[in-house]
């Protein structure tokens, strides 16, 4: 015989088991899978993170990192893990790139994981050899606009956040370059060095040495303010372009099946780690602020940003082998 239990015992035992999850998380080693290899910023900032949780929460965070096309592997193995809090994802920008560079992913980045929050962001930062016959972005356009598809640019790749921030950059503009990928961005600023080709995108921490070296010329930085890194360096905006909004970013991720109170949890504490001196140190020597984001806000973000790549990829007719 069969018992069926009351509604109100039903839901109470849900609801306890959630609290329950939340309360002990974590109650074993957290694992924060990074889809790139050691050494680059996302690898940097998951071991803070990983250091500070652990020393919070008294529990064992380790970084895992998992590579493989682009960072597809790595995401992947998130948005099929065990959605209980134990298994996170340390990821950029490609999190909304690949939408748009690839016709099927093996995931959704919507509806299979869930957004704890950005947990970092940096400027971009343009930089040009020092024989490009322009020292700001207006003069750089006019010579663009002069010299069709003339001028080359470097990046880390075909479809990277290097190229696809010059993209936008032609986009606002209408002008035409030439694109020379690279395997990396530290080739391509190093291109940029030796003359090889003309421009490059970068990070703060990958461009900021050679100019300060005066190896290249910072041309622009992206966001709301001047860098206080690079104070002689204009913002986008106050050079003619105040629609340029690429900036580098670096989210956590979390399967989309764990429980609401787990992962606002999540929130919380990685919120506490971004107060950390030793982690906003860490940070700042990448050119990188630290940010205590929130789920509906990356949500939001990476809502917006898969639309917007889709638009610029199929404008520039970006493929990827």
């Amino acid at each position: 015989m069969r018992f069926a239990l009351p509604l109100f015992t039903l839901s109470w035992l849900l609801t306890s088991s959630v609290c329950t999850a939340q309360a002990t998380w974590p109650s074993q080693p957290v694992r924060i899978v990074v889809p790139f290899a050691p050494g680059a910023f996302t690898d940097i900032a998951a071991r803070s993170f990983a250091a500070e949780l652990t020393t919070q929460l008294g529990q064992q965070f380790v970084v895992d990192n998992r590579t493989g096309a682009g960072g597809i592997v790595g995401m992947d193995i998130v948005a099929k893990a065990t959605p209980n809090g134990n298994t996170l994802l340390v990821t950029d920008n490609s999190l909304t790139i690949t939408p748009a560079l690839y016709e099927k992913l093996p995931y959704d980045p919507l509806r299979d994981l869930a957004h704890v929050g950005k947990i970092a962001e940096s400027p971009t930062l343009l930089v040009a050899a020092l024989k490009v016959p322009a020292k700001s972005v207006t003069e750089l356009i006019e010579v663009a606009r002069s010299r069709p598809a003339e001028l080359t640019y470097g990046s880390g790749g075909q479809g990277s956040a290097a190229h696809l921030a010059m993209e936008l950059l032609l986009s606002l503009s209408k002008t035409r370059m030439t694109h020379v990928p690279f395997k990396g961005v530290a080739l391509s600023i190093a291109g940029v060095m030796a003359g090889q080709i003309d421009l490059s995108f970068g990070s703060l921490a990958a461009g900021m040495p050679h100019v300060n070296a005066g190896r290249v010329r910072a041309m622009a930085v992206s966001g709301g303010s001047r860098s206080a890194t690079l104070p002689a360096v204009p913002t986008f905006a106050e050079a003619g372009y105040p629609a340029y909004s690429f900036m580098h970013w670096w989210s956590m991720a979390v399967p989309s099946s764990t429980p609401a109170l787990v992962i606002a949890k999540i929130s919380k504490e990685m919120a506490t780690a971004t107060s950390s001196a030793r982690l906003k140190d860490s940070f700042k020597a990448q050119g990188a602020i630290p940010i205590a984001g929130t789920p509906a806000e990356m949500k939001k973000l990476a809502e917006s940003e898969i639309t917007l790549w889709r638009e610029i990829i199929k404008k520039a007719g970006i493929k990827v082998e």
